[in-house]
């Protein structure tokens, strides 16, 4: 399989109507074919069948490379499982290449999920990520906190889980005075999620920080939570 077998595979399936669709919701001005994201999700798992790792991973470079919407969408979704073998550098390493490139949240959160997945196999890749909390690009900042969102998922985590915990929250807390939408509302998600398992730690959050949240993401933080 191929890098042009794909991409005539997409072309097959595009619909101009949803694209324009899409491309309003989204707000981008990249190509849009106007392919959902099932459809895209279950071509991924075929193309995973298909070839090496090597061979997908070269793959996901140049769907990336191709800058359609969906080819970047199904890049992410190549990578987005939970066991690699080998789990060297290599998938990682392509993922974090991306993440300057980010331009909007559906994208971005693709990728972040495909790189949960290659974080949560070695955490020691969280000091990477702790550089993109001072990175000038928004986008690079959101995905500090999206990447890091299976940590406010944990019910029972460990010692080492619990510093990292902490360890994004202290991020968290950096980017309060940061007023973009995305900013706070990524803050607000990480929150919100947390506050299923720890909703003490929310409220103390809250009770350091809140006043120089935006009123929206505060009140996103602490919807789960019952006064």
């Amino acid at each position: 399989m191929t890098i042009d077998d794909i991409l005539a595979q997409l072309d097959a399936l595009a619909n101009p109507a949803d694209a324009v669709e899409m491309a309003k919701y989204h707000k981008t001005t990249r190509r849009v074919l106007g392919i959902k994201v099932p459809v895209l999700t279950d071509m991924s798992k075929e193309i995973r069948e298909a070839v090496t790792l090597d061979e997908r991973l070269a793959l996901c470079s140049d769907l990336w490379s191709a800058d359609i919407h969906e080819t970047r969408v199904l890049a992410a979704k190549l990578l987005e499982q939970a066991r690699i073998r080998p789990d060297d550098t290599a998938a990682w390493d392509l993922i974090a290449s991306w993440v300057p490139d980010f331009d909007g949240w559906s994208i971005a959160d693709h990728v972040c999920k495909s790189g949960e997945k290659r974080l949560i196999a070695d955490p020691s890749r969280i000091d990477q990520v702790e550089n993109w909390t001072v990175s000038p690009h928004m986008w690079t900042r959101r995905a500090a906190l999206v990447i890091t969102l299976p940590w406010t998922k944990m019910t029972f985590p460990k010692e080492a889980d619990l510093a990292i915990r902490e360890r994004v929250l202290d991020w968290a807390g950096s980017y309060v005075r940061d007023h973009d939408w995305f900013i706070q509302k990524a803050i607000g998600w990480w929150l919100r999620d947390l506050s299923k398992r720890d909703p003490e730690r929310v409220r103390s959050f809250i009770d350091a920080h809140g006043t120089a949240m935006k009123p929206f993401a505060r009140k996103e933080a602490l919807r789960l939570i019952k006064n």
